[in-house]
């Protein structure tokens, strides 16, 4: 399908013209900037609210996910899910291979759900999955959920692409938590205690994961980070955790944190962006490989250093020398 094509079907709200679209980004196929430069113009206009859901595997986020779609879906809001995992690739299925089975809202037709893995998202992951949330946002999905594996850097990337941060956890993650704290403990709006009718639940809940039942969003200053308590797999909590989320989003719109964050988001995606363009260029417009090629004996046997040859490709390739003729 053409661009054209796509465009005019997204323009119909057609979800087989969005899944293509995706597609078209995940793999960066020529017209990619160009659907993604028409959605950029479209978004702001359907108030879509973005939450981000993160935390160690096996937390429950995806049983946690459905639970919070089924209580969109019964506000009548239309739900876009971006679910990505970078450890291992996907064969199919409605979201995450057989770590879920969504019987209860795949059908819905006013629910999209995409997994995505690293392997379509060569230029950046967290910059991928962000303009694939762009275009759930311009097909007009009023509420989107970026569902993420891991608490690694990209993570913590994807996570800082929402307006809201949801931090999964179960009792069991006990020490595990010191490990998250210079990370995304410190960028989590919302501490979620799943499965927590297991032993052990509410010690954990009173710690806070750090000593305290609610703790100081250093990234808001004064928002208090609830610490809730559910059980994903019967709806229990799921009620208090979107009456949560909304009052995170008035206290961002309170004081134009709203507008700070999109400016602070969209700074960072235009530097994205720059440099995934840099870097295309770098490795399809000029001569790096092949100058790298004629080096890559020297540095092997010692007697000249990588950053000796980078340094003089890039004077190459500054000066001309490098550029594909």
């Amino acid at each position: 399908m053409t661009t054209e094509r796509i465009l005019e079907g997204l323009a119909r709200r057609e979800p087989a013209a969005l899944a293509r679209a995706i597609t078209l980004v995940e793999n960066q196929r020529d017209g990619f900037e160009q659907v993604l430069s028409h959605a950029h113009g479209l978004l702001g206009r359907s108030g879509t609210r973005r939450v981000g859901i993160t935390g160690p595997p096996g937390a429950g986020k995806s049983t946690l996910t459905e639970a919070l779609i089924q209580r969109f879906r019964a506000q009548r809001l239309s739900v876009g899910v971006v679910a990505v995992d970078p450890t291992s690739p996907f064969t199919g299925g409605a979201l995450l291979g057989d770590r879920i089975r969504m019987e209860s809202v795949s059908l819905d037709p006013g629910v999209f759900i995409r997994s995505m893995a690293t392997r379509g998202a060569q230029g950046g992951l967290a910059t991928t999955t962000e303009e694939v949330a762009d275009l759930l946002e311009a097909f007009g999905f009023e509420r989107v959920l970026i569902e993420t594996v891991g608490v690694g850097q990209t993570e913590l990337d994807i996570a800082r692409s929402a307006e809201t941060t949801v931090l999964v956890l179960v009792p069991e993650s006990g020490d595990g938590i010191q490990a998250l704290k210079a990370g995304v403990m410190e960028i989590a709006d919302i501490y979620v205690v799943n499965k927590s009718d297991r032993p052990g639940a509410d010690k954990f809940r009173q710690e806070g994961g750090g000593g305290r039942s609610k703790a100081v969003n250093r990234a808001d200053g004064d928002w208090e980070t609830p610490v809730l308590s559910t059980v994903a797999s019967t709806g229990e909590g799921a009620d208090e955790l979107a009456a949560a989320l909304d009052r995170h989003y008035a206290y961002l719109q309170a004081g134009g944190r709203l507008a700070d964050r999109r400016r602070q988001r969209l700074a960072a995606r235009t530097r994205a962006v720059l440099e995934r363009s840099v870097r295309r260029w770098l490795l399809e417009g000029t001569r790096v490989e092949e100058l790298l090629a004629l080096r890559l004996d020297e540095v092997a046997d010692g007697r000249r250093s990588p950053y000796d040859v980078a340094a003089e490709i890039l004077d190459q390739v500054k000066a001309g020398g490098g550029a594909t003729r």
